[in-house]
Order: C-alpha cells, then sequence, then structure tokens
C-alpha cells in the first residue's frame, strides 16, 4: 500500500467548515489533498490556511457540484497528476441546507437542495470511480443526524441527508469487489457557518413572509429561531468531524458510519422511539402541535 504522502484525495465544499478543517487534518496526516471550492478567491484564502509543510501537497480545484464541465475538468486534472495510481479517496462533503415548513418550501427551493446535496455528490462520485477504482480507494460522504431523523422546519434538509444513507450504502455494497471502502459521516450539530446562514435566511424570510406562513406557522418558526441560536452556541467545533476523516482514510479498516457532535447520541436515542412517541416529544419541545 502506498504511504500517506502519496495517497491523494479530493474534498468538495473545502472552503469553509468541515470541509476546511478536513483539508487541513489531511495535510497533518500526510495525505495529498485536491480541494475543491467554486472560486478562485476561495481558493486564496484556503490556501493561505494550508500549514508550510503541506503546501507542498496541495492543490486547489475549480469545482461546483451542480456543473458537469467543471466536474469533468477536476477529474482530467486529478488524473494528469496521480496517473496510474489512481485516487487514494474522495471526500463528498459540498452541501447546503435550507429550512421551513414543507407547505411553503418552493419547488425551486427543493431542486435546489437536492442538486446540491444528492444529484451532485453522485455526478462528481460516478465520474471519479475509475481514478478510484485504480487504487482501491475510500468514499465518504458527509451525512448527518437529520439523515436519521427529521426534525419539523427542516425537511428539505433532511430529505437530501436521508438520501444520502441509501446513496451510502448502495455504493458499500455495489462497489465491495474493488475493496473500495464507502464510509458515511453522521455528525450532530458542528460550529460552521451553515448556523450564520440558516439565522440570516430566517430574517430575510420574516421582512417579507409568504401568505399564511406567519399565520399558520409562526410559533414553529420561533422556536425554530431560538432552537438554532442555542445550537450554534452549543455546537461541537468541525476538528471533532475531521478527527474522524482522517480515520476513514488512513485507517486499515474503516467504519461504515462516524457519528459525532454532543447532541448525536439523543438524536440517535430520539430515533429509535415509536413514531408517536417521538412525535410527541418533538411537539413539547418546540412548543408545536
Amino acid at each position: 500500500m502506498n504511504t500517506a504522502h502519496e495517497r491523494a484525495i479530493v474534498v468538495t465544499g473545502a472552503s469553509t467548515g468541515i470541509g476546511r478543517e478536513s483539508v487541513r487534518a489531511l495535510l497533518d496526516a500526510g495525505f495529498r489533498v485536491f480541494a475543491g471550492v467554486r472560486s478562485g478567491n476561495a481558493a486564496d484564502a484556503l490556501r493561505g490556511d494550508v500549514p508550510p509543510a503541506g503546501a507542498g501537497r496541495f492543490e486547489a480545484l475549480e469545482l461546483d457540484v451542480t456543473h458537469e464541465a467543471q466536474i469533468r475538468a477536476a477529474v482530467a486534472q486529478v488524473e494528469r497528476r496521480v496517473g496510474e495510481a489512481g485516487l487514494w479517496g474522495l471526500f463528498n462533503n459540498a452541501g447546503i441546507a435550507i429550512a421551513g415548513p414543507m407547505e411553503h418550501v418552493t419547488s425551486d427551493d427543493l431542486r435546489r437542495q437536492l442538486e446540491v446535496n444528492v444529484i451532485g455528490q453522485a455526478a462528481v462520485t460516478r465520474a471519479f470511480i475509475p481514478l478510484l477504482r485504480r487504487a482501491r480507494g475510500r468514499i465518504l460522504t458527509t451525512g448527518s443526524t437529520s439523515g436519521f431523523i427529521a426534525v419539523p422546519g427542516l425537511g428539505p434538509y433532511s430529505m437530501s441527508k436521508y438520501a444520502m444513507e441509501a446513496f451510502s450504502d448502495s455504493l458499500r455494497r455495489e462497489l465491495r469487489p474493488w475493496g473500495i471502502e464507502v464510509s458515511l459521516l453522521q455528525p450532530g450539530t458542528i460550529a460552521t457557518e451553515i448556523w450564520g446562514k440558516g439565522l440570516s435566511q430566517f430574517d430575510d424570510l420574516m421582512r417579507e413572509p409568504p401568505p399564511g406562513l406567519v399565520e399558520n406557522y409562526g410559533g414553529l418558526l420561533n422556536s425554530m429561531h431560538e432552537l438554532a441560536r442555542d445550537s450554534a452556541r452549543r455546537a461541537a467545533p468541525a476538528a471533532v468531524v475531521a478527527r474522524d476523516v482522517v480515520h476513514a482514510f488512513a485507517a486499515r479498516r474503516p467504519r461504515t458510519r462516524y457519528c459525532m457532535g454532543t447532541d448525536a447520541g439523543a438524536q440517535q436515542w430520539i430515533s429509535r422511539l415509536p413514531d408517536r412517541w417521538a412525535d410527541a416529544l418533538f411537539a413539547k419541545f418546540l412548543h408545536w402541535g
């Protein structure tokens, strides 16, 4: 097996949060990293954050997972660098979160959610599998505790993360003959930019709410807003996730699932309750229904 310095890993959604922290952790562990970002400015900012010891093993990729042409170009760029050795790892981390009561989620918003979190991830994975097959490499995808427990008001995001559970399970079983390991991250509340973006989107929405939103869902929205603020305060650092990312690519036998975060255990417990019990628990917690 190649040494860590010879193993190359592609990371999508590398400019912020879990992706950015994971790039640093993988470089510190000795891997070669191709960091997928959507703009030159993001690439420059990330490059400035790379530890000096890892600078020679870092390369930025212009990669929006919803653009097929950029995906093809990224694959060609990586293939030129790795050659017949192939690609050791693909970390599917790009993602967005769209929230709101399902009655008021537009079709365009839902398409955008699934295009980035599901279709884009599948497209990137499909494109890199030939290079992964050469190296008998590994695939890791960022799921969420929202992939096994759906919180009111987070339906679109949960839909996308439930889909990634099936995506990861199917891939793991399909790619087994080639020795390609497939793992899934299931982070709970992690300190990333997603919380600030979510609160900002909420404020924008409430400035001009669509008809019926406040009248029908005002109580739920206020509870969700307070929950988001509280979650942001007690979120686990992204380094907790990055530690498991390194394990998934470095361990002789990686786990199929990595669940982390201070609230992940509680969410797993709730997910195992009978449906009506979980419904009642959410209603009480959110003062809704």
